[in-house]
């Protein structure tokens, strides 16, 4: 399985949105300083997540996502997750 996510830090007020084979490893490396962008803080929290089937459609949804460049569209996303 392959997943799009999407973290958040409340001390930079900021999402992240990324793509990754194993969710819960990835986390972590984003929590211990292995991730350029999110090695600035250790307070991400995974908000949102899918699964894909395929790698390639995985980083579809991300650069998806990305796209929109909406705040208000990831945050419609994770209230909607449920």
């Amino acid at each position: 399985m392959f997943y799009t996510y999407i973290l958040f830090s409340t001390s930079l007020n900021k999402y992240y949105i990324g793509s990754c084979q194993n969710i819960e490893q990835r986390l972590q490396d984003h929590l211990n300083s292995r991730s350029k962008f999110t090695k600035i803080v250790k307070d991400w929290e995974l908000k949102y997540f899918e699964t894909f089937l395929t790698r390639s459609e995985a980083c579809k949804r991300e650069l998806q996502i990305k796209k929109m460049k909406s705040r208000k569209y990831i945050e419609t996303l994770i209230q909607t997750k449920g």
